[in-house]
């Protein structure tokens, strides 16, 4: 199982409102490089951030550049937004725009290029990764699943502050309990003047004196969980179910990570998949095509009888409606299941059955009948057989 960088898979929702072209934001062209891209967000970041430039829209400009940089520097996400514009990285109307992955927002944008620190005040935790098989069957109609796994969660001894009394708590003398400081930096682009964690307290605030005798001053502890995860009827190979608060605990106050589970169905002797469509090949010996009638079916249901016609020929598909996978979210819709027929010519006939075909292919030679249609003068395919068949008793 692994554990996720802090702040992985963070979002943030921004409302459906007006805004400009990422490309107009950066000042680049829609053919810009990579490196063009992240230039010009050099440029205009320090041009715009809030502790060099005091104008009243300066914020609010940085904001945007920062958010144009997110996804126009993400291959897919410029994919993304080239074909389908602003609706293509904000999500479906109503959900918002869960992104800025590896980010905390563009303080750490910033903070990426020039060093130093936005993020202050509750981090939200780790998340948490799982794998669990499920087969065929059960992906198509739902399980509930029991995964166990170890994980860090808050102590409850000390509730996570890490100290064995309250009192065992005191404000941070250096920065008076704010958890920053200010300081001035030079660089080659100028003098800034940043918010940094205190070093003292780690960007607490707080400094422990004495730590809590169970997690040794962490306000954290591993323990071992069970859980019972809901597979829903219809997922897919390869599914993510995300199992929010799941996680590990966040730090200062922030909300815990979130469990992602990523179902893998086991592949089946009998069934395969193909969207909501089950697909079943079934074996018919050549007497019984030709002549047609009944088959059974396997089915997720259990067996079906199938009516096959005279003449069915190999590779020929039939549909059984309503026995497919269950539409995911949607259980009382199912796709079909279709049904390939695969015709088995025998390798070895006994004395009765090579008769017999001889009197078959006789009988289709003397009605005059050419199956290939050629009237090449060689006989059809039944002629062959019977000269198949008699080199067979030349040889015997």
């Amino acid at each position: 199982m692994r554990r996720p960088r802090n702040g992985e898979r963070s979002s943030c929702t921004v409302p459906m409102t007006s805004k400009r072209d990422y490309y107009e934001v950066l000042e680049v062209s829609r053919s810009a490089t990579t490196e063009d891209i992240k230039k010009s967000f050099r440029k205009l970041a320090l041009k715009y951030h809030p502790d060099r430039n005091k104008e009243a829209d300066a914020g609010t400009r940085f904001k945007e550049i920062s958010e144009a940089y997110q996804v126009l520097s993400d291959p897919d996400r410029r994919a993304s937004y080239d074909r389908f514009g602003h609706a293509g990285v904000n999500g479906d109307a109503g959900r918002g725009f869960e992104g800025f992955e590896g980010f905390g927002g563009f303080g750490d944008i910033f903070d990426a290029f020039f060093g130093g620190s936005q993020r202050q005040g509750p981090r939200r935790g780790n998340d948490l990764e799982y794998q669990v098989s499920v087969s065929f069957v059960d992906a198509a109609f739902g399980v509930d699943k029991a995964v166990e796994l170890d994980r860090m969660e808050r102590c409850e001894r000390c509730k996570g502050t890490r100290a064995e009394k309250d009192s065992d708590l005191k404000t941070c003398t250096t920065c008076n309990g704010a958890g920053r400081v200010r300081r001035v930096q030079r660089t080659v682009f100028g003098q800034f003047q940043q918010v940094a964690p205190c070093s003292t307290c780690n960007g607490e605030g707080k400094i422990v004196e004495n730590p809590c005798s169970e997690c040794y001053g962490r306000g954290t502890v591993q323990r071992h969980r069970t859980m019972s995860i809901e597979i829903p009827a219809g997922i897919d190979d390869s599914s993510r179910i995300r199992m929010r608060g799941q996680g590990e605990p966040g730090a200062l106050g922030g909300e815990p990570g979130d469990l992602y589970v990523f179902v893998r169905v086991e592949q089946d002797p009998v069934f395969s998949r193909h969207g909501d469509d089950v697909l079943v090949d079934i074996e018919m010996n050549m007497a019984h095509a030709a002549l047609g009638g009944e088959i059974s079916v396997p089915t997720l249901d259990g067996e079906e009888d199938l009516k096959v016609p005279a003449g069915t020929q190999s590779g020929q598909v039939f549909r059984i409606r309503g026995k497919g996978i269950p539409h995911l979210g949607r259980s009382e819709r199912r796709g079909d299941q279709l049904v390939t027929v695969r015709v088995v010519t025998p390798s070895k006939l006994n004395d009765r059955q090579r008769e017999l075909m001889k009197e078959l292919a006789d009988s289709f030679v003397g009605a005059g009948a050419s199956v290939n249609g050629r009237g090449d003068g060689r006989g059809g395919f039944f002629d062959r057989i019977k000269d198949a068949f008699a080199g067979d008793d030349q040889g015997d």
